[in-house]
């Protein structure tokens, strides 16, 4: 059976994750990891992408990556290569590394955009390796909290802090209260992951529902304001894409996006 083309992002913006081959670790030691991100920001370089964060675990990896015109997809193939080459000539081994293809899902909102971030530092804790997020070397947390990641200039924090204030150290602090947060945050769960997904159907209804007094025709023809406060509402609906809103409101996708 063909594989399903990866559904493609809207806004560029994907979370990735990389799993072992049967849950193995990927990294034995610091080494290892240290060598992965001199990597990605090899591979960021090439291919003129955007991280917008990072956690090494042992046996898999997040990536929040904003990508360019190549593809995602021959973005994560040129990381893989680079890794496998160095696994296996450093570790005398031959085979797969890493399970299957890459996980991902596209990151449509800012809501969801802040919640992954979040979701990403806070593995560490879950994990129960860490009490606080920046006390894990090998994410990108300590990065928006002021203080210095590896390798230098990998990461562009400026997006997202920028979601908080334009005063940076403004920015930083309530990031920092954000990212602390408690949460019973899922995402790119592998078992739950196609449930989230809104049939039209579905979408037709919630869209609806949400509206209250206005009909689905009516918004494209509302002052923009309006119109834009209506959209960003629809944004946020879980498990609707941009397209697919487009698509059911008889509008285009950049109005959506840029509402």
């Amino acid at each position: 059976m063909p594989r399903r083309a990866r559904e493609k992002s809207e806004t560029g913006i994907y979370h990735i994750m990389i799993r072992g081959a049967n849950k193995q670790e990927i990294f034995h030691d610091n080494e290892d990891r240290s060598v992965f991100l001199d990597m990605l920001k090899e591979v960021k370089s090439i291919s003129d992408i955007k991280v917008y964060g990072w956690c090494l675990m042992n046996n898999h990896v997040h990536l929040l990556l904003k990508d360019s015109s190549e593809g995602i997809s021959l973005t994560m193939k040129r990381l893989g290569v680079r890794y496998v080459w160095y696994y296996n000539q450093k570790y005398k081994t031959t085979g797969h590394l890493f399970q299957d293809r890459f996980k991902s899902e596209c990151i449509e909102t800012d809501k969801y955009l802040l919640t992954v971030i979040r979701y990403i530092h806070q593995n560490p804790i879950k994990a129960q390796l860490v009490k606080k997020p920046e006390q894990w070397q090998w994410s990108s947390c300590l990065g928006y909290y002021g203080g210095r990641v590896y390798p230098l200039n990998l990461l562009d924090a400026e997006f997202i802090l920028g979601m908080f204030s334009e005063n940076r150290n403004e920015a930083i602090e309530r990031f920092r209260k954000f990212n602390d947060q408690e949460n019973n945050d899922i995402c790119l769960d592998e078992n739950n992951n196609e449930k989230l997904k809104l049939s039209d159907e579905e979408a037709r209804l919630a869209i609806t529902k949400l509206l209250n007094k206005y009909e689905i025709a009516q918004i494209k023809s509302l002052p923009k304001k309006e119109r834009d406060e209506k959209l960003r509402m629809i944004k946020n609906i879980k498990g609707i894409s941009h397209r697919q809103a487009a698509r059911i409101l008889g509008i285009s996708q950049n109005l959506i996006f840029r509402a």
